[in-house]
């Protein structure tokens, strides 16, 4: 005769239905009652729904029968709906844990196809989707899943492949500790952190807006050596009064969610700088502006008020921000695993590759192929998302202080 099993008997409880208060408390009242012990707990409001799970264990039989009068009346008297299953545990604990990726979900609409297609994929995988989390309705709706079961290099390159098709951004990162030790965030200025190019803006003032524009442009995508191409442009400035600097900075134009999201990350104690292929007389006005700690930009020659038509070296080109992004980051007193930088140009992608997370934010196609993930949408604080943290956070954030 074989030996008997000494396994624990395990029930799943689910609740669902409309919420109100009290719901948990009266019904941890009732299993109170019996011998159990508490194994894991899901509970979830959408729309003033209540979807309530509890998964129980019990080391000696339970009286299933009680168990099951008792919950059911209580459920009967809420006016809520009850299934509960039983099941057995083998001895020897809780297995370990595997491996949690987090895949946040991004799109401005989010489409049924998009969460098929991504659940799909994970599948496909083999992976295992455990949580569903959302982050944020408006002005883009994000949702952050926790998938066990997959490496991140092969699921990210999966997702990827078809996210722009389906018209969404998907990021993979590691699950654990790894996302909340992110202390120090680097920006890129020109159409990252705010909706232009500065020297295009100047050029438009000295007449050569088309030919800069056409550099500006073959620079960004990696077909020019930046710091020869700047100086290139540049040259093109010389003789434009030093007065126009001014005019540039006033009409700079934040990108939307800017400010929210380096008044939310100082919040959290982030330390938060600025490289800049642009020019130091604008970009310094504008850093302070907004409580930037650390900036790195080029400087334009000037003499009797005029632009010469040269920059001064060092110039801040590919190499110069990542030498930046590691000063930057010593000087806050963070490891370059916990920093983050954020770019849209081939000139961002020596601190995109650097930084402990590299964001992509509305690039150009070698950027997004280079970094570990990739904005479309036009707001940065969706930068918040990807570090976990939501929009409701936020905005109650906002209301505290106000």
């Amino acid at each position: 005769m074989g030996a008997m099993s000494d396994s624990r008997t395990t029930l799943l409880i689910t609740l669902t239905g409309r919420d109100r208060p009290g719901v948990t408390s009266r019904l941890f009242g009732v299993l109170a009652r019996f011998p159990l012990t508490v194994a894991d707990i899901e509970q979830v409001v959408i729309r003033g729904r209540l979807v309530l799970g509890v998964l129980a264990g019990c080391d000696a039989p339970p009286d299933l029968t009680a168990i099951h009068r008792e919950v059911s009346a209580l459920a009967a008297s809420l006016g809520l709906d009850v299934e509960i299953t039983t099941g057995s545990a083998e001895p020897g604990g809780t297995p370990a844990m595997r491996d949690t990726l987090h895949v946040t979900l991004l799109g401005s609409p989010l489409r049924p196809d998009a969460i098929a297609a991504v659940a799909g994929r994970i599948a496909v995988a083999g992976a295992n989707i455990d949580r569903i989390t959302r982050l944020a309705s408006t002005p883009v709706t994000c949702l952050e899943l926790d998938v066990s079961g997959a490496e991140p290099g092969p699921l990210r390159t999966s997702l990827a492949s078809g996210a722009s098709e389906l018209g969404v951004d998907v990021a993979v990162q590691r699950g654990g500790l790894h996302r909340r030790a992110m202390r120090l965030i680097v920006m890129d200025v020109d159409s990252t952190l705010i909706t232009s190019e500065v020297i295009d803006l100047l050029a438009e003032r000295a007449g050569c807006a088309a030919e800069v524009a056409k550099v500006t442009e073959s620079a960004m995508r990696g077909e020019l050596d930046f710091a020869a191409s700047l100086r290139e442009r540049v040259a093109l400035l010389s003789g434009l009064d030093a007065a126009v600097l001014e005019e540039v900075r006033a009409d700079l134009r934040l990108t939307p969610g800017a400010e929210t999201l380096i008044r939310t990350l100082k919040r959290l104690g982030y330390k938060c700088g600025i490289v800049s292929g642009g020019f130091t007389a604008i970009i310094e006005p504008l850093a302070d502006s907004l409580g930037i700690d650390y900036v790195a930009a080029n400087t334009l020659e000037i003499t009797d008020g005029t632009l010469t038509g040269r920059v001064l070296d060092p110039v801040i080109d590919r190499d110069a921000k990542a030498v930046a992004l590691r000063e930057f980051a010593v000087r806050a007193g963070v490891p370059l695993s916990q920093t983050v930088a954020v770019g849209d140009g081939a000139n961002d992608l020596g601190m995109i590759g650097a930084a402990g997370l590299g964001v992509a934010f509305n690039a150009k196609p070698v950027v997004r192929d280079a970094a570990d993930t990739a904005l479309s949408v036009p707001y940065l604080d969706a930068i918040l998302y990807l570090l976990g943290i939501s929009r409701d956070a936020v905005e109650a954030a906002d209301r505290a202080d106000a």
